[in-house]
């Protein structure tokens, strides 16, 4: 069945090879004709092709043309021109698809011709790296190229200005990382004034490395937050009470979910040490929380593994690419645990103020392509999620890489004295050697075993990225050793040295199986580009992870029954095949994972949409005063409504609790009583207090102008959204996290949320209502509440870690004391508890 599914895929993708190569001719075939063209004609085309398209004529129409405009471009400024294949992956881009094209086959000219093209509109396009070096490489290397056919290039940088950012955004062509365009969509959705906005809507985006950005990092959402106020006592506390616990007898650890619980005994002592008598009591949430975070903290997370400790910080270490994610926090409490437990300063709790994962930002863009090396085992999700297919483009010379079997050892130690040996022989040949390793701890491991045999040699991972595109760069030179972590200097070529060719190419060497396919395929794949001569080896044990953790039992058993030696290894296709198949399942429920996660997001997805509409509409709105009326009549029908229910005789409606609401929300100066209402229906009421606010209102607006009126409306109502938004969003994450116990009651838990999170935004709209109708009618507009000023001041986090951004703490300046009797500062003459006084009270 598999085989037939994968002749299926196969042959659908030659299809679509074929389909590709047809229009790769056409845009050849217009090579002559551009070549007989001055720099400056060809520059002309782009004008030509702008005023083409706004008069109506279609991008598709205008591609080969403009593909072969960039072609010969390319050749000119960058001495380099597209081979075939090249074309064919820019002409699955401008499609909206994916492009698998394998390392060294040049990726970052391929989608010279597809920005080129769709920049035409003059509706912007982004290119997206995944860091900050890639972004700044390109725009410069790229951007000769576009600047010499007429086209601006911006570069959007993480601590830019807004002026800057809006400045690059404004650019035909913006090259930046997947971060900073979302960030900046947050932040432009909490800006006070519209000019404060800094992107244009999103047009068409470029995703370099693709698989690394829409999967890899779709599970850690982007998210500003707020410090909170809170005690780092309690985290302390649980950090000393799980020190003294037992493995099996207090708790129990599964290593598949990485899940950590108390057993019976556990429990016990808890109570014991916290002294409670039940820590499943609702007023020991907090202990319970804090022990749950302390536990895992001691025994999920592994120190040199999931977090480096470094500058006396905690610092997370990405699992995909092996990097240090500086400012990057876990959330819940749990990096507070982990700086308890390695004796660091423990840092605040922090509030959501605006968040949205990746898989929804980048499914706003009206167009979205990409390109890796590595996306064929992902199509599902590419397609399910995002929309994409993935074409797989040949190579443009046949690949000489040669893919060993995996030797598989008994034990660690065993598997290591392997290695280290593999590499001094090659070291003495001098054929280069690349070692892949799946944590920071285990490339120093093998550093530290190569110091002893004094071989020389380069260590890039997490805690040394600075020089990474260089160590690198000369990982393909004669002699030269180089142990990476997972796709650490991903982006950057290595290139063959001297000599190396002759000597076999680059030897990669992976000391472990990862747990998605596509992150060894990307380590095999540094090795053998464009045609070179190369080898690539994993290297296993009984003791991995991955082996472990998918019933490597019998096979050890196997193993000792052979009596076979900790440094012989067994070299098995079947083996390797075994491994594949684990990954597969990993890479399922990883799949499954996101899926979910994207599932509860588009809950968020839909009321962020609605929030940040309505948000733009009242900074864009001229005149809310139509918008403030509706929210008022809304306000004061819920709170009539809610006293007359129609079950209820009209002598039993509570007339005194609508009158002291009323006045309570919706009137200054006037007074309601229940004789007024008294025999009236529901109806009735509502209309007769409509009168009398409007009648309040127009006198308010006569009072202080216009002007004024107006845009005190819009910082009521900035503030109202603010701020309520901001506490909807830390409700719907609390509801979340304890959403999945909804199953246990045979609850659908995904629905239960939805069902949830509908009621809770439907009262907090009730309560925004509410906020701006008090505020509008009852607070006394002076200059001072003009100002429109951000509700909290937050940092810019990628899942859970924030940049600082607080404000410098002003003096406290002691205000004025009015006596009661005195003039009304504000001129009137009249007495300060008749005039200012009163609305001061009130509100």
């Amino acid at each position: 069945m598999m085989g037939l599914l994968k002749k299926v895929i196969g042959d659908t993708n030659q299809r679509q090879v074929k389909k590709l190569e047809k229009a790769v001719v056409q845009v050849e075939s217009l090579a002559d004709d551009m070549k007989k063209l001055s720099d400056d004609g060809l520059r002309q085309k782009t004008e030509e092709f702008k005023e083409r398209y706004q008069n109506g004529e279609s991008l598709d129409k205008l591609l080969p043309e403009a593909f072969a405009v960039v072609r010969e471009a390319a050749g000119r400024v960058l001495n380099m021109t597209p081979f075939r294949v090249q074309i064919m992956g820019a002409l699955v881009l401008h499609d909206g698809d994916i492009a698998e094209m394998k390392t060294g086959e040049g990726k970052t000219l391929v989608a010279t011709m597809p920005v080129y093209l769709n920049a035409i509109t003059g509706k912007g396009v982004h290119v997206i790296t995944v860091n900050d070096y890639l972004a700044r490489r390109d725009s410069e290397q790229m951007g000769d190229l576009y600047r010499f056919l007429g086209l601006t290039v911006g570069l959007n940088e993480k601590g830019m200005t807004k002026d800057e950012k809006r400045e690059a955004y404004s650019c035909d062509i913006t090259y930046g990382t997947n971060n900073e365009y979302g960030f900046d969509y947050l932040r432009d959705n909490m800006v006070l004034y519209k000019e404060q906005m800094v992107q244009r809507p999103l047009n068409f985006a470029v995703v370099d490395e693709v698989d690394s950005i829409l999967i890899d990092e779709a599970r850690t959402p982007l998210i500003i937050s707020g410090s909170v106020e809170q005690t780092t006592q309690m985290y302390a506390e649980a950090d000393a009470f799980v020190r003294f616990l037992n493995k099996e007898e207090d708790f129990t650890f599964d290593e598949k979910t990485k899940n950590v619980q108390l057993t019976e005994e556990g429990v016990n002592k808890a109570e014991r040490h916290f002294n409670i008598e039940n820590l499943f009591d609702a007023k020991n949430v907090s202990i319970t929380h804090h022990i749950n975070q302390a536990l895992k903290a001691h025994v999920a997370m592994v120190k040199d593994s999931d977090y480096v400790v470094d500058d006396g910080e905690a610092v997370i270490v990405d699992q995909f690419t092996g990097r240090l994610m500086k400012g990057r926090r876990y959330s819940d409490g749990l990096h507070q645990a982990i700086e308890v437990k390695e004796g660091l300063q423990v840092q605040k709790e922090s509030m959501t103020l605006a968040s949205i994962t990746f898989q929804n930002y980048f499914r706003m863009y009206q167009k979205l392509a990409g390109m890796t090396g590595t996306a064929k085992t992902e199509e599902e999700e590419f397609q399910n999620i995002y929309g994409m297919n993935v074409t797989s483009i040949p190579t443009n010379k046949p690949i000489a890489r040669e893919d060993n079997a995996d030797l598989i050892y008994k034990s660690k130690d065993g598997k290591f004295k392997a290695v280290v040996e593999k590499i001094e022989e090659l070291y003495k040949t001098g054929q280069p050697v690349l070692v892949g390793t799946v944590s920071v701890e285990t490339s120093e491991h093998v550093s530290k075993l190569l110091k002893k045999r004094r071989v020389p040699h380069n260590v890039l991972n997490a805690k040394n990225h600075e020089n990474e595109a260089k160590i690198i760069e000369n990982a393909g030179q004669k002699g030269a050793v180089t142990i990476a972590t997972n796709m650490a200097g991903r982006g950057t070529d290595i290139k063959l040295g001297e000599g190396v060719r002759e000597l076999g190419g680059l030897y990669v060497i992976g000391t472990e199986r990862h747990e998605s396919r596509r992150i060894d395929n990307q380590l095999r794949g540094r090795s053998g580009r464009q045609g070179d001569p190369g080898v690539s080896q994993f290297y296993l044990s009984m003791d991995d992870e991955l082996m472990r953790r998918f019933g490597s039992d019998n096979m050890r058993g196997m193993m000792e029954k052979l009596g076979m030696e900790e440094d012989q290894p067994i070299e098995s296709r079947l083996v390797s095949r075994a491994v594949e198949t684990a990954q597969k399942r990993v890479e399922g429920s990883n799949f499954d994972t996101r899926k979910q996660i994207l599932q509860y997001d588009d809950v968020m997805r839909e009321q962020r949409d609605i929030v940040y509409a309505q948000r733009m509409e009242v900074l864009e709105s001229e005149n809310l005063s139509e918008i403030v009326m509706k929210m008022i009549n809304s306000t004061v029908e819920r709170g009539v409504r809610a006293h007359t229910p129609e079950e209820e005789v009209p002598e039993d409606w509570d007339l005194d609790a609508i009158v002291n609401y009323l006045n309570g929300v919706a009137f200054s100066e006037y007074e309601m009583t229940t004789k007024e209402i008294w025999g009236k229906e529901p109806e009735e009421i509502i209309d007769l207090v409509m009168e009398k606010v409007k009648e309040e209102y127009k006198q308010k607006e006569e009072e202080v102008g216009e002007e004024h009126m107006r845009e005190f409306e819009k910082v009521v109502m900035l503030r109202a959204v603010d701020r309520k938004w901001m506490n909807h969003i830390d409700q719907m994450d609390q509801l979340r996290q304890g959403i999945h116990l909804r199953a246990y009651g045979q609850n659908d838990p995904l629905r239960e949320y939805k069902f949830e999170g509908f009621n809770m935004f439907e009262e907090m709209v009730a309560s925004i209502e509410e906020e701006v109708t008090t505020h509008v009618m009852k607070t006394k507009i002076e200059s001072n509440n003009l100002e429109r000023e951000p509700v909290a001041q937050g940092k810019a986090v990628h899942g859970n870690n924030t940049e600082r951004n607080e404000k410098k703490r002003q003096p406290v300046r002691k205000a004025q004391e009015i006596g009661r009797n005195a003039s009304c500062p504000c001129g009137s003459g009249k007495k300060y508890k008749n005039c200012c006084g009163v609305a001061k009270a009130k509100a």
